[in-house]
């Protein structure tokens, strides 16, 4: 694939009419192509008859669709969760988890070919940082679970393999083309971005003034420890991240979500809760508590399950709003900090 040729399904809507106009068509003939790859999920620009033989041609010399394939798909034997492995263009791996709670169905998208945050505890953080996601190639993860599963993705939660704020411009993207009225059209307030705190970007993303839900790994209170198990801590500081949070809710007025792997004998303790009181107060938030998921390369264990409703118990007794997230996937490697990228040989 040549990279110098134009990635169709990365491009917004106004930069696909701006395109159009360029090659002499009228802005209709963009809105069609952008409806055949966005609401129709189709990858073959061949198949797009509403278009001109001619312009057809036209655009293959100058462009590409992205398309990505499943190479594999598990199903859960607890759970309606299907963790599915995605194959991009160039045969790298990422893992995507489709989740059924019933009413309502989420789909937990990867942003990055591994990640390099460096985390103890997760598992994509264990190979090597690869590349970048382009904006297609997350809304293809949604596009490919809702053909196979022939349903609509309610919700997105940008939790899967790598960093989003380490791909700002893509993911950016990737919000903007979802959102479209003229694509699939689905609300960014059934977005949630999670992140471990890379502050400069957190401003940038509450200057967008785009209503998605912000959510930060935070796992510990207190910087030293959290130091020891999440790295970018040396980059930035809680206090800073707690900063960025407080403008994001200004600018957007969105409530910031927490998300805490509770570790036994690492960040259960009384001590840890009254830290949380200490430097959430004020901060309109919420804290989600996700019992550790096992990995082979992390040693720590999640607390027993009356523990954890204990310690849920005195986040509540000092006015802090928790919630405890229910285990989904956890037999097919599907769960929360379980998900790993992989590298396939080029095929013959």
């Amino acid at each position: 694939m040549e990279n110098k040729k134009i990635e169709f399904n990365s491009l917004k809507i106004e930069e696909l009419e701006d395109l159009f106009l360029s090659l002499g068509e009228k802005k209709f003939r963009a809105e069609q192509f952008f409806r055949f790859m966005h609401q129709k999920k189709n990858f073959e620009i061949e198949n797009c008859k509403q278009l001109p033989k001619v312009l057809i041609e036209k655009l293959k010399e100058i462009g590409y669709i992205n398309t990505s394939s499943i190479y594999t798909k598990y199903e859960s034997k607890l759970d309606n969760t299907k963790k599915y492995l995605i194959k991009l263009y160039d045969n790298r791996i990422i893992e995507t988890v489709f989740m059924d709670y019933g009413s309502y169905c989420t789909v937990c998208i990867s942003s990055q070919v591994g990640c390099r945050m460096g985390c103890t505890f997760c598992a994509s953080t264990k190979e090597n940082f690869k590349r970048n996601l382009t904006s297609a190639e997350m809304l293809n993860q949604i596009y490919l679970i809702e053909n196979d599963l022939n349903l609509t993705i309610n919700n997105v939660v940008i939790m899967g393999i790598g960093e989003p704020l380490d791909n700002y411009n893509n993911v950016i993207g990737f919000l903007k083309i979802i959102n479209s009225e003229k694509g699939k059209n689905l609300s960014l307030r059934n977005i949630t971005i999670s992140t471990c705190g890379l502050v400069h970007n957190i401003y940038k993303l509450a200057d967008e003034k785009l209503p998605v839900t912000l959510t930060i790994s935070l796992h510990n209170p207190f910087q030293k420890e959290r130091r020891e198990i999440m790295p970018i801590s040396d980059n930035f500081s809680i206090d800073e991240i707690l900063k960025a949070c407080k403008y994001y809710f200004d600018k957007t007025s969105r409530r910031v979500s927490f998300e805490y792997t509770i570790i036994k004998g690492q960040n259960d303790s009384k001590k840890h809760a009254l830290e949380l009181k200490n430097i959430l107060k004020g901060l309109n938030c919420h804290i989600n508590i996700i019992p550790l998921n096992s990995i082979k390369e992390f040693d720590g264990v999640a607390p027993s399950t009356k523990y954890i409703y204990v310690f849920k118990s005195m986040l509540e007794n000092y006015g802090i709003n928790a919630t405890i997230r229910k285990k989904q996937g956890d037999d097919i490697n599907g769960a929360c900090g379980q998900l790993r990228q992989g590298v396939l040989q080029e095929e013959n």
